[in-house]
């Protein structure tokens, strides 16, 4: 999949500037490797970012192409996001073992195992289908598919709809879950391009690439995230909508087992004109992302909109929700 996001954003670099070269590293890092625990139990921030970062702050790669979920919402210092490319499907969806074809989740015999490697995922359908049991399931798409198909272990697997839309195999898509089933991750479904933040030719070259409503959407979803501290040892979801230059922001927390949940709704306008904002405000960063070509105050509207949003469900409780959750998953 890494891969396959990878030559998607070269193609688009590629139709963009036909007189540059190309190449592409693949690596591997500490996420892709330890397969055997969950991600919210490695206690590694940047699981799937670390090595790639490594090799930018080197010069060995000058952008490296990440799922934008991956992505932290503080950035080390000296790397900024690039572009934020437009955004897939960002729902999650239910793939189900051979046997169980043409069910849903509800029509499932009681005690059914569910695989899903996400808290935010297991936190939200353990409340909405209490008749189910949710197990860990690791491994890249190729691998839990395999798991699924091979094994009697597991009734069916959730995973992002945007991943199996990537890789062609939308056919596999068994249910769809609508934002009243399952909210979900910040950042799910988009494509970011991590760049060094002084390096104003690579900057300006991918800044081609972003997709002026995704930016804001993922703006707004970061900035509630990292608001609430939240990380993948803790469930937090959303839901963004733009409309009519008004931004729809829906941000959630839950607790481990789904029983204790904080949710609302906020809104802001982001119809603004773009400025040219040269000079020393030519590199503001919202939430680790460069976005030159957004007009700057609705990135800053987004930003606020996530932050307000967060201190909302700071105000009702979300932080005492949301250590419990961490506390629980530590131990």
């Amino acid at each position: 999949l890494a891969r396959i996001q990878t030559d998607s954003v070269v193609m688009m670099l590629r139709e963009l500037y036909p007189d540059l070269r190309f190449e592409i590293v693949a690596m591997s890092t500490t996420g892709d490797k330890i397969l055997d625990t969950a991600l919210s139990k490695i206690g590694e921030k940047s699981l799937f970012t670390k090595e790639l970062e490594s090799a930018l702050e080197r010069n060995e790669v000058d952008l490296v192409v990440h799922s934008l979920k991956d992505l932290p919402t503080s950035l080390p210092p000296g790397f900024t996001i690039g572009a934020v490319c437009k955004r897939e499907n960002p729902l999650d969806a239910v793939v189900f073992h051979p046997k169980n074809c043409g069910k849903t989740l509800s029509l499932l015999p009681e005690k059914s195992v569910i695989g899903t490697s996400s808290l935010r995922r297991a936190a939200q359908l353990k409340k909405k289908f209490p008749h189910l049991e949710f197990r860990d399931i690791r491994g890249n798409l190729n691998t839990r598919l395999k798991k699924l198909d091979e094994k009697e272990d597991f009734s069916a697997i959730i995973l992002a709809a945007a991943g199996l839309k990537r890789m062609g195999w939308e056919n596999r898509i068994g249910q769809l879950l609508s934002p009243e089933d399952c909210l979900y991750a910040v950042g799910q479904g988009a494509l970011a391009v991590e760049v060094r933040a002084k390096d104003q030719e690579i900057l300006n070259m991918v800044s081609a690439l972003h997709d002026a409503d995704t930016v804001l959407c993922c703006i707004a979803e970061r900035a509630f995230m990292k608001r609430l501290e939240g990380g993948c040892s803790v469930p937090v979801a959303v839901n963004t909508l733009l409309k009519d230059d008004q931004l729809y922001l829906t941000g959630a927390v839950y607790s481990l087992d789904g029983s204790d949940s904080l949710k609302e709704t906020m809104q802001t306008g982001v119809s603004y004109p773009h400025q040219n904002e040269d000079g020393p405000n030519d590199d503001v960063q919202h939430v680790g992302i460069t976005a030159k070509n957004v007009p700057g105050q609705a990135q800053e509207a987004a930003e606020n909109l996530g932050v307000e949003l967060a201190s909302l469900l700071l105000s009702k409780g979300a932080k005492h929700i949301l250590s419990v959750a961490r506390q629980l998953n530590d131990a």
